[in-house]
This record gives C-alpha cells, sequence and structure tokens, in this order.
C-alpha cells in the first residue's frame, strides 16, 4: 500500500475518516428533517463518492450538465437530477437516450428553453420530468416568485414535458458573514419556495417536489415545512470557505492537496508547485483572503500563478526546499475538476485512487 510520502506532487488527498463522517452526518440531518437527500455531484464528480451517499440513505444525485449525467448513468445510477436550465435540441436527444436507461428530471426557468427539450420528447411519446427555478435572491437564473404561476402553466402545456416540482438554490448564503445571516437566508430559501408551491397548486398544477439546496444554508432550509427534498454538494468535502462562513470546522474539511515547497528564496515567502492549475483563483468567502490555508498553522498561499503557489509565511513558522505540506482550498469543487485523480488515504496510506470520471464534462 502507497504511503502519503511516496506520492508525486501536486494531488488531491482525501481522507477518508473524515469523508465518511461528513456523508454520514449529513444524511441523518435529512433523515431527521424528513426530507429526501438529493446531493450535488458536481462537487466530487466521482462514481465511488456516489456510491458512498447512496449506501448512506442518499435518494439519488444532483448534477449540472448533460455530460456528467451521461458519466454516471454509465457508472450505475439511475435517478439523477440535472439542477441547470438545460437548454438545446442537441441536448435533448442525449436527455431522451439517458431516459431510456434512468429516471431523470432537469431543471427550467424559461417556456423557451423548456420549449427546446420538448419536441424530442413529444414525437417519442415520452414525457420528461421539468422542476421549475424559483429566484430566491441569489438572482442568477430562475424566475421571479411572482413570475412562477405564468411560468409553470405555460411549461406544463408543452408536448413531452412533466412539470414535476420546483426547486431553487441559495448561492447568496455565501455572501452572509454571521451564522445568524446564513440562517435567515435559510428559511427565506424554504419559506419562497413552499409559497411559490401554494400558489401553483391552487392553479391545479401537481407540484410534487419542493428542492432546496446549498452547503451553508441544508441545516435549516430542509427543516422549513413544505420542503421535500435537498441538495448540497460541497458537505462531502467542505473547504476554507465552508469554515470561515461558519458551517463547518477546520477538522471537516476532507479534501486537501499535497504540494512540495520548491523555493524560498525570497524572504518571508516560500513557493509550493501548486497553482492556479491546481488549486483554482476562486476567492475565499464571504470576504476575500489569501487562496488557501497550509494545514497545521496560519500561513496562507497569498497569490498564485499558473504553477506557483506563493505562500505568506506565518508569524514563527518556516519552510524548507523539500518540505511537503497539505494545503485546504478556498473551493474544493473546483480542485476536483482540475485532476484526474483523486487519492482516498486513512492514517498515512494511500486506500484507494478514484478517477474523477465526470471531470471535464462541461456539456
Amino acid at each position: 500500500m502507497t504511503l502519503i510520502e511516496d506520492l508525486e506532487t501536486p494531488a488531491v488527498l482525501v481522507d477518508l475518516d473524515v469523508l465518511e463522517r461528513n456523508i454520514a452526518r449529513q444524511a441523518e440531518r435529512a433523515r431527521a428533517a424528513g426530507v429526501k437527500l438529493r446531493p450535488h455531484g458536481k462537487t466530487h464528480k466521482t462514481p465511488e463518492i456516489g456510491r458512498m451517499q447512496l449506501t448512506a440513505g442518499a435518494s439519488g444525485l444532483t448534477l449540472a450538465k448533460t455530460g456528467e449525467a451521461e458519466v454516471f448513468a454509465d457508472s450505475g445510477f439511475d435517478d439523477l437530477f440535472l439542477a441547470y436550465p438545460i437548454v438545446g435540441a442537441d441536448k435533448a436527444k442525449r436527455l431522451l437516450a439517458l431516459s431510456d436507461r434512468i429516471r431523470l428530471r432537469v431543471g427550467a426557468d424559461s417556456v423557451e428553453g423548456a420549449a427546446t427539450l420538448s419536441p424530442a420528447f413529444g414525437a417519442a411519446g415520452r414525457r420528461l420530468g421539468v422542476l421549475l427555478k424559483i429566484d430566491t435572491g441569489l438572482h442568477r437564473v430562475g424566475v421571479a416568485p411572482e413570475r412562477a404561476l405564468e411560468t409553470a402553466l405555460r411549461i406544463a402545456e408543452l408536448p413531452g414535458i412533466e412539470l414535476a416540482g420546483i426547486f431553487t438554490h441559495a448561492g447568496h448564503a455565501y455572501r452572509q458573514e454571521t451564522p445568524e445571516g446564513i440562517e435567515a437566508v435559510a428559511r427565506s430559501e424554504g419559506e419562497i419556495l413552499v409559497a411559490a408551491a401554494e400558489v401553483l397548486r391552487r392553479e391545479g398544477l401537481a407540484i410534487s417536489e419542493l428542492s432546496v439546496g446549498s452547503t451553508p444554508t441544508a441545516a435549516h432550509a430542509m427543516k422549513v415545512v413544505g420542503v421535500t427534498e435537498c441538495r448540497p454538494g460541497n458537505y462531502v468535502f467542505h473547504d476554507l470557505s465552508q469554515v470561515s462562513l461558519g458551517a463547518c470546522a477546520l477538522s471537516d474539511c476532507a479534501l486537501t492537496i499535497l504540494a512540495t515547497v520548491v523555493s524560498v528564496a525570497v524572504p518571508g515567502h516560500a513557493v509550493l508547485d501548486a497553482g492556479s492549475k491546481t488549486l483554482s483563483t476562486d476567492p475565499l468567502r464571504p470576504r476575500a483572503s489569501g487562496h488557501g490555508l497550509v494545514q497545521g498553522g496560519a500561513s496562507r498561499l497569498s497569490s498564485l500563478s499558473e504553477e506557483h503557489g506563493v505562500v505568506e509565511i506565518g508569524p514563527g513558522e518556516s519552510f524548507r526546499v523539500g518540505q511537503r505540506v497539505r494545503v485546504v482550498p478556498n473551493h474544493a469543487c473546483v480542485v476536483t475538476n482540475l485532476h484526474d485523480r483523486i487519492h482516498a488515504v486513512r492514517g498515512g496510506r494511500v486506500e484507494a485512487v478514484w478517477k474523477v470520471a465526470a471531470r471535464g464534462r462541461v456539456d
């Protein structure tokens, strides 16, 4: 069995003890709240981790792109929701082929978008399950709550389309600077969705699914009466942003990047062999501050270029050329998409090497 110290760097490590604990904790939260857990697989893009989530009680997986769904379907996953406004006749053909093999639902936030999927399914005498996305405050995609009814009624009339529910993503929770602020966003997320569902149901629409999601808001949003499903993703790994937001402790971060110190030539700085192609340049949430934390101390990466990670050395700390360190990234979800492999480790040893099977499937 390979030792961590024998790995070439940079390498992505996932601590199995922490990963398993994170998965079990979120599954128990969902059970206690009486909602289905449908984790977002964009965080890990790895079938092995998806199977661990299903074994712990998840009802299925959430993904973003058709290409991701094809990878997971090929790996035996049979219940997927694409929480993204899928648009285009080309995508519709691929979705139709997928629906031959799995239970599939997709997101929409416009009649025009859903109408591009309708002809393929209508011509085949099939119905594609669609969830209408409601904007609960992020203002990225999703219809405003007051426009939900007119949009839902028109989508429900499209041939080959079945309006199965509504969903949202309260990503604006990542801007909140206190736990109280995050809780308020979470409760609003659930309450806006429940209120929208009541309006749609009064007009005869059979809205069965009310799906919320995000790691910071999950614990509170899933408790809102009427919510049926929750879709957090980042919780499997957590990251420095989740720590900064108060969503987890540093000890809950399962994913780190093993890197080597390649230079200490500049006083006060050390340079790692892990730059933006390894860590990404995503800012820390909710307040930007560096590009990752060197585990076990206070030193942070102050800047990244493509292959260089510059560490601003913390008080009383020192680094030497050749030293191995582990970096907790700002945003774990992006890290997995930058790497071919994840090393699953426990107690200083590599227990498995997992292919990031859906890496790069942005289609």
